[in-house]
């Protein structure tokens, strides 16, 4: 469980993003972000689209970074 989560992990502490910060622009409580970093819940796939929307207006990069590692097994050849 948690690859969506240890990644966004990921994003947020490389990018200086608080969990507070994207939790309040994604319209989350910050405990949802809290446990799909810690790995306890799963983000569901409505979930991951509007985390890489939040990503985008925080930090491009960022939201950039979130697809590539998340999806970086199934866009090897």
């Amino acid at each position: 469980m948690g690859k969506a989560g240890d990644t966004l992990k990921q994003v947020l502490d490389k990018y200086d993003i608080t969990q507070y910060r994207f939790a309040a622009t994604m319209g989350v409580e910050r405990t949802s972000v809290a446990r799909w970093c810690k790995g306890k819940i799963d983000p569901t796939g409505d979930s991951i689209i509007e985390i890489v929307r939040t990503l985008k207006i925080l930090n491009q990069d960022a939201a950039t970074e979130f697809v590539s590692t998340y999806l970086s097994s199934e866009l090897d050849p």
